[in-house]
């Protein structure tokens, strides 16, 4: 009883299971200080592209 619950202690603390969720997170933290960081810029790329759709869906009609 004792020996199986010293292996399931030691494969509880030597498991990386957890690990995909903390690099989740990590890479969500990354991505969303990124966007603050370059908010101003990624507001005009995407208002440059909304104008440019908008200029050209006349021609599509």
């Amino acid at each position: 009883m004792m020996k199986a619950f010293r292996k399931r202690i030691s494969q509880v603390l030597t498991s990386n299971d957890g690990m995909a969720v903390v690099e989740v997170i990590l890479i969500i933290v990354v991505l969303i200080g990124l966007v603050i960081i370059f908010q101003s810029n990624i507001k005009g790329v995407v208002a440059s592209i909304f104008s440019t759709i908008q200029r050209n869906a006349a021609s599509v009609k």
